[in-house]
C-alpha cells in the first residue's frame, strides 16, 4: 500500500511506510462560521479532501500517509458570529509541536502541513520555522488554494480567487459535501469581496474582526456556485499540491535571485 490514512491502519503498516521515507501529510484547519448556507466544518472538510485526492494522485508514485485533520485554529476574527472554535497561538504552536513530534518518533522524516484555513497562514509560516529547529527536522507547509492561485481564478466567474464561504469555497462544498449546503439560503451569501494575498503582506495593519468586514459572514459571492466548478477547484488545488511534493519541492535547496548587479555600497 503506497498511499491510506493514518487511523485506517495498523501500526506495523505505519511502520513499514516509515521505512519506505513515506510523506505524512498533517492538514490543519478551523471550525468557524461560514454564512448562512454552510456548516461550521468547511475549512476541515475541504482541506480533508484534497489530501484525500492527493494520496490518489500520488500512491501510485511514491508512498503517502495523511493523518487525522486537526479541526482547530485561529479563528478569533469569526468569533462575533458565533459557532466558532479558536485557539490562542502558544496553544496552536504546541498542539502541533506534539502531533509533528509524534510523527517523527513514528519512524516517519517528511512532514507537511496541509492548511485549509487563510487565519492560520502567518501562524504556521512561523510555526513551521520554530518546530524545523526544535525538533531538528524539516516540517513544510503548504496552504492548498494558494498553491493553485491562477487554476482557481480560470474556475471562478464572479471573483479571482478563495474568500470566505464564496463562489469558491460553496462550489467545493458542493462537489464534496452537498448534503450540507442550504442551497435555499445561497441568494443571502454574499458580501464585499476580501483579498487573502493582500491581506497577508506586512503593511500597516491591526486586527479586524471579520464583521467588521461583512453582515452575513459571507466574503465574495456564492450565488452562483456549482458542483462542476467545485469539482475542478478541488481537483485543480490538489493537482497543485501533488506536482510540488511529485518534485520534491518542500526538501529542496531554496533558489535565491542573483545579486550579482546590486549596487555596491
Amino acid at each position: 500500500m503506497l498511499g491510506a490514512t493514518w487511523n485506517r491502519l495498523d501500526a506495523a503498516t505505519l511502520r513499514t511506510l516509515a521505512e519506505r521515507d513515506a510523506i505524512v501529510l498533517l492538514p490543519v484547519a478551523s471550525t468557524e462560521q461560514h454564512g448562512p448556507h454552510l456548516p461550521t466544518g468547511v475549512d476541515d472538510m475541504l482541506v480533508t479532501e484534497v489530501c484525500r485526492r492527493v494520496v490518489g494522485m500520488l500512491s501510485p508514485e511514491m508512498p503517502i500517509v495523511v493523518t487525522p485533520t486537526v479541526w482547530c485554529g485561529l479563528a478569533d476574527h469569526h468569533v462575533p458570529f458565533g459557532g466558532t472554535f479558536s485557539l490562542r497561538l502558544q496553544t496552536y504552536r504546541l498542539l502541533l509541536r506534539d502531533l509533528c513530534r509524534s510523527v517523527l518518533e513514528a519512524g516517519f522524516r517528511k512532514i507537511v502541513l496541509v492548511n485549509g484555513h487563510a487565519g492560520n497562514i502567518a501562524a504556521l509560516a512561523a510555526i513551521t520555522t520554530d518546530l524545523t529547529r526544535e525538533l531538528n527536522s524539516p516540517v513544510a507547509t503548504a496552504t492548498y488554494f494558494m498553491a493553485a492561485r491562477e487554476a482557481i481564478a480560470n474556475i471562478l466567474e464572479d471573483q479571482p480567487g478563495v474568500m470566505h464561504a464564496c463562489e469558491a469555497e460553496t462550489s467545493m462544498m458542493m462537489a464534496a459535501c452537498p448534503e450540507l449546503v442550504d442551497a435555499g439560503r445561497l441568494g443571502e451569501a454574499q458580501g464585499p469581496a476580501f483579498d487573502v494575498v493582500a491581506s497577508l503582506v506586512p503593511t500597516l495593519k491591526r486586527f479586524v474582526s471579520f464583521e467588521q468586514v461583512t453582515s452575513t459572514g459571507v466574503a465574495g459571492d456564492a450565488r452562483r456556485s456549482s458542483r462542476d466548478k467545485g469539482e475542478a477547484l478541488l481537483t485543480a488545488c490538489a493537482s497543485a499540491l501533488a506536482d510540488g511534493l511529485r518534485r520534491g519541492e518542500p526538501w529542496q535547496k531554496p533558489a535565491f535571485p542573483s545579486t550579482s548587479n546590486a549596487k555596491q555600497e
